[in-house]
């Protein structure tokens, strides 16, 4: 999977679904950024949360398995290999439904952060639209819903303090170009999605959720 992302690297740098939105803005608020804050940002990919944590005077270190993602250090989010707490915040945004083992890489999320872990993810909509995802991605492993969010993070030993969904709406070619789909997949996703495709553009979903490390 790693060379595959290697190869994909441009395209996600590239992406506007990835680069920017209300969604990205929110997510960096939520890491209350500040001078003094260290942040460790899981499975970087186009280095996007880094790029706009560090305009906000943050340290950041970002951590990959690809390694033509460029990122500080080449890991999994599974097997991160900081000490216990020692990042203030922990990010990750739009990746955590390629994770093989998810409850292995939030505890470990938890386990370095300090402070807050801020996630987001594209967000659990039915069977039909995983089947799509699969089709489109073979890396793809599964989304989560709200309630699945809030179960990881509280036993990981956090406290989920805001949820916020946001509407995606990648333009369906992009979307399937981007992690180069075979045409014969890409007509069969075309037809799963068939009810959530409108003027060339797909509704999706994704979910931000912060959460505080407890004090108890």
């Amino acid at each position: 999977m790693t060379d595959v992302w290697s190869q994909r690297a441009d395209a996600f740098r590239e992406s506007p679904t990835h680069r920017e939105g209300p969604d990205l803005d929110l997510l960096v608020e939520w890491c209350e950024p500040g001078h003094d804050v260290k942040v460790l940002d899981v499975a970087t990919g186009g280095g996007h949360v880094a790029r706009r944590l560090r305009e906000e005077g943050c340290t950041v270190i970002t951590v990959d398995p690809a390694p033509g993602m460029k990122p500080d250090v080449v890991a999994s989010a599974e097997e991160l290999p900081f000490a216990d707490g020692s990042f203030d915040v922990v990010t990750c945004r739009i990746a955590a439904h390629h994770f093989q083992d998810i409850r292995a890489a939030v505890a470990e999320m938890a386990r370095i952060a300090q402070r807050v872990v801020v996630i987001e993810d594209n967000v659990f909509i039915d069977d039909a639209v995983e089947e799509a995802e699969r089709l489109r991605d073979p890396t793809h492993v599964r989304c989560y819903s709200e309630d699945e969010w809030k179960e990881l993070l509280t036993a990981a030993g956090l406290e989920v303090e805001q949820v916020e969904r946001f509407e995606r709406h990648p333009v369906v070619d992009d979307w399937l170009a981007r992690v180069e789909t075979p045409p014969a997949d890409g007509a069969r996703v075309r037809e799963l999605l068939g009810d959530r495709i409108e003027d060339g553009a797909l509704k999706l979903q994704s979910i931000v959720v912060k959460a505080r490390r407890s004090q108890r």
